[in-house]
């Protein structure tokens, strides 16, 4: 029987440490410019009616989810780009694309310079499924440009004609 070899990624300029936003966060071992790559988002793949299935209860979660509906838990089976903290002024994003067998794949990349030493964010522009109120996803990222939420900002309506 053939299997399939899992593709990982090395996280060589990522380290985690203690965060002044949340818990541990991720970290640049070294100056890095513009688009510098990070690492593959990694974890355990589930479908969208798998996740539906799921129980959180309020618990840390490590889920990411794909335009293709499929949600990867960073928790089993992931790397250091999981402590990626939330800030409203990123230095990094998330960024879709196919790998070589196909498979649509999250890498994270800087999307400014960064200073080794620096904390590593990025906009996690939550969307709150069950109507919850922004005040239930409060943002910690001190920011100048602050939203006071994860979620993703709203989206300004046109004037009427």
């Amino acid at each position: 029987m053939k299997h399939r070899k899992q593709i990982t990624s090395s996280t060589p300029f990522v380290r985690v440490g203690p965060s002044g936003v949340h818990g541990l966060g991720a970290f640049a071992t070294r100056d890095l410019p513009p688009e510098a790559f990070l690492g593959l988002y990694e974890g355990r793949r589930y479908t969208k009616a798998e996740i539906a299935t799921k129980v959180w209860n309020d618990q840390l979660t490590y889920l990411f989810t794909l335009s293709n509906h499929e949600t990867i838990d960073g928790a089993k089976g992931g790397n250091a780009t999981r402590h990626l903290n939330h800030s409203c002024e990123p230095n990094c994003e998330a960024v879709e694309e196919y790998d070589e067998g196909g498979e649509l794949v999250l890498k994270f990349q800087t999307i400014t310079a960064v200073d080794a030493g620096d904390e590593l964010f990025i906009d996690y522009s939550l969307t709150a499924d069950d109507g919850s109120p922004p005040s239930k996803y409060p943002c910690h990222c001190g920011s100048a440009n602050c939203r006071g939420t994860m979620l993703a900002p709203e989206e300004a309506e046109a004037p009427a004609p």
